[in-house]
């Protein structure tokens, strides 16, 4: 308003220059609104998919089981129904809905860290792959915006190939939740879903497995670069079943985006943590991120540090329906290495320094 009334003195006076002063600081203004509707924007959308991550799948499921007990139970009936005929999608690499990974939401998403996705080999659309997606970090926040949304632009970096970003099966157990994911092209991270998109989903797929999981979740913390790697053999194993070319992907970046109280090994807390790793499959950690409205407080939403996703150099690997110990621990050496060297190569281009060393555990 005082803005206004200065253009509007300035008119009276006749003097250009007062004039032009106006407006400019009234454009100003405007500019600076609009930056700060944006960022409130991006804030939202990363705290939209956190509280999806981790709460949308009980919330939807106490619906469900309260919405048995009132007068709308025939809703309830028809989606149980619908998910009892509906329960092996996900097995089957799900139901993507390009519409859903092309929403606006997930620019906002992108630009709030910022992430990046950088391609250093091309992947051919006449073989599958297994792109091993590392660090872990708290919630894999790199994988989700690069694999299961279009942000980055993965099939135009990537033309003619599928990505699927492999998690939890637990989480296509929950009603709402399970539609969520799949709609991304996010698929269970067990055998009969993989065996299933390496031998009867053609050509073309790439399933990305982040191979240090839970564990690997345990230690996350910025400044540590560390993968839980060297007794992960499991993805190598299906990639020979397959002849699935693996794929090293590093995630710089994404350690630095929550912190997270570390629990010595033997101490109450990581054994409470190993309990619920080996029982339930994941690992509950004790983190924060900033608040919805200050950085400067605590809360859920992660820290605004770039993420910057390079994908690595396919390794060619041969179909062995039955491979030996030996053959599983050759390939998996190569990966080892392969994933170091990709490391060391782009550590100084994302604010590493020379000396910095990729921790294999």
């Amino acid at each position: 308003m005082k803005t206004l009334i200065a253009a509007y003195s300035g008119v009276l006076r006749g003097t250009g220059s007062s004039i032009l002063s106006a407006l400019q600081d009234l454009f100003s203004i405007t500019w600076l609104n609009r930056s700060k509707v944006e960022k409130q924007l991006q804030v939202i959308s990363v705290l939209q998919w956190v509280l999806s991550f981790l709460v949308l799948g009980v919330a939807c499921s106490a619906i469900l089981m309260y919405t048995f007990c009132t007068d709308c139970w025939l809703i309830a009936v028809l989606y149980f129904t619908w998910l009892v005929f509906d329960w092996n999608t996900p097995k089957k690499g799900g139901r993507r809905s390009q519409w859903v990974r092309n929403w606006a939401v997930w620019r906002y998403f992108r630009d709030y860290f910022p992430i990046q996705l950088v391609k250093t080999h091309n992947l051919l659309t006449t073989r599958n792959y297994i792109l091993g997606y590392h660090p872990h970090g708290i919630m894999g926040l790199g994988a989700f915006c690069n694999f299961s949304t279009e942000a980055t632009e993965v099939s135009k970096k990537f033309p003619g190939i599928r990505p699927y970003l492999a998690t939890l099966a637990g989480n296509f157990r929950m009603p709402v939740l399970r539609e969520y994911l799949m709609s991304g092209g996010i698929c269970p991270v067990n055998r009969d879903t993989i065996d299933y998109l390496l031998s009867k989903n053609g050509s073309g797929n790439a399933i990305i497995i982040v191979v240090g999981g839970a564990a690997e979740s345990l230690s996350s913390m910025p400044g540590k670069n560390a993968v839980t790697l060297r007794n992960r053999k499991g993805f190598v194993k299906l990639a020979l079943r397959h002849g699935a070319d693996l794929v090293p992907t590093y995630s710089f970046g994404e350690n630095e985006v929550y912190k997270q109280v570390i629990f010595e090994e033997g101490s109450w807390g990581r054994w409470v943590q190993k309990k619920f790793q080996k029982y339930i499959g994941f690992a509950p950690c004790i983190f924060h991120g900033r608040g919805l409205f200050s950085s400067d407080t605590w809360g859920l939403v992660p820290y605004s540090k770039p993420i910057t996703t390079v994908v690595g150099e396919p390794i060619t690997i041969p179909k062995l329906e039955h491979p030996t110990q030996q053959d599983i621990d050759l390939y998996h050496t190569m990966y080892m290495e392969a994933l170091v060297k990709l490391f060391d190569k782009h550590k100084t281009k994302f604010g590493l320094p020379e000396t910095e060393v990729l921790e294999v555990n």
